[in-house]
């Protein structure tokens, strides 16, 4: 048995993208107000650092519009022709995120280092160019905590790599305060040392951004710490005995999980079918990430056991025990034949009504007769007889 559940609502997609696109609105807007304040400081107040600062908040309006663009697509729902969502379209834009990051860290590298190698080029900020990145630093930080707040909110790992270019910004603020009361103090050259270390320290971030989210394109699977998670999950399921084959995946902020579960191979196929929904049900719930979960009942562990893949369907099996019982006294009263296919071959069940029997002697006699004719096919392990009580009057019917 298999099943697929989905969690889905019908203005889920929107609701998130509208939540993503207010979060990243108020982000652009603050990096357009610092990237215009933080390069005519750095200008003005004479610090290279500042204006390299500033330029990666300019960056963040680029990276800003791929987030709207990625929020709106991403976000939504499956359909006839992506009945996995679209989830992909953000992992991809994540990955063109921390790409411009890294490009944007080899111009603000390449220019410092070459002022480093001109000491005529070299800046002496001010006050001015210190007072404006601490603002920096404080106002990123506050940018930093609002969106990765959202990020968990909607499991989202492109807003959480935006939060992450906000908090870059502020800690690239930081690195600039030093480079220029070092400048102030008459160390000259930390300027362009905090550039470097400002272009280090995003061209980190993007790749980290852009590594994780490439690994998603190929469906890497999930933490080990996180199957350990839903294995834990599964085995506290009644009726579970064990499980193999577990298999994750993830698309944006949704994780994808493929199991086989082992039952007991008695039960019936309802029963199978209320384990497995159980363990979908229990792994919606108690993992939020986890949107959709396929199930396949064993009866067997066929990492061990020999499939019964070759065993006879069941209508030629039928025919062949027909065949066996013809000369058994009594064999036109098996009302009801279960097959259990186990070890590559069938065990199998005749229910017949005892009241059908003349005496229980005529019962007994009966069974020994059926479970001999086992010997006669060599697909067959075990014939049961299971013998129940019928009213009268169903008796009479047939």
């Amino acid at each position: 048995m298999s099943g697929s559940q989905h969690e889905t609502v019908p203005a889920q997609g929107e609701a998130r993208y509208l939540d993503a696109r207010r979060v990243t609105l108020v982000g652009a807007a603050v990096n357009i107000v610092l990237s215009v304040i933080k390069i005519l400081a750095g200008w003005l107040g004479s610090s290279h650092a500042l204006i390299a600062d500033g330029i990666h908040s300019l960056s963040d309006l680029a990276t800003d519009a791929v987030v709207l663009l990625a929020a709106k697509h991403g976000s939504k729902d499956a359909d006839d022709e992506h009945p996995y969502g679209h989830g992909r379209i953000e992992t991809l834009a994540t990955v063109v995120l921390g790409i411009v990051l890294i490009l944007v860290a080899v111009g603000i590298g390449y220019d410092a280092v070459r002022r480093l190698f001109e000491p005529a080029r070299l800046l002496l900020p001010g006050l001015l160019a210190l007072s404006t990145a601490v603002i920096s630093v404080l106002v990123k930080e506050a940018l930093y905590q609002y969106t990765v707040a959202v990020a968990k909110k909607l499991r989202s790992n492109l807003l959480r790599a935006n939060a992450w270019h906000h908090r870059s910004d502020a800690v690239s603020s930081v690195v600039v305060v030093v480079g220029v009361i070092g400048s102030m103090a008459g160390l000259g050259y930390l300027d362009a040392v905090a550039s470097v270390v400002v272009a280090v320290m995003v061209a980190k971030i993007g790749w980290d951004l852009g590594w994780h989210s490439l690994h998603e394109l190929i469906d890497r699977g999930l933490e080990h710490g996180e199957r350990e998670n839903i294995r834990e999950k599964i085995m506290a399921v009644d009726g579970v005995r064990a499980m193999h084959d577990l298999r994750t995946r993830r698309m944006g902020g949704n994780a994808f999980v493929d199991v086989d579960v082992l039952v007991d191979p008695s039960i019936t196929v309802s029963e199978g079918h209320r384990i497995g929904e159980e363990v979908l049900m229990r792994l919606n719930q108690d993992i939020d990430e986890v949107t959709d979960v396929t199930v396949h009942i064993d009866p067997e562990d066929d990492e061990t056991e020999t499939p019964s893949r070759d065993a006879p369907m069941r209508g030629e099996m039928l025919a062949r025990l027909q065949s066996h019982w013809r000369d058994v006294t009594d064999a036109e009263k098996i009302e009801q034949v279960a097959l259990h296919y186990l070890g590559g071959r069938v065990r199998v069940e005749a229910r017949v009504p005892l009241n059908a029997m003349t005496d229980l002697d005529a019962a007994r006699r009966f069974a020994r007769e059926i479970a001999k004719t086992a010997d006669k096919d060599e697909q067959v392990t075990q014939i049961r007889v299971l013998f129940y009580w019928k009213e009268n009057d169903d008796l009479q019917s047939n």
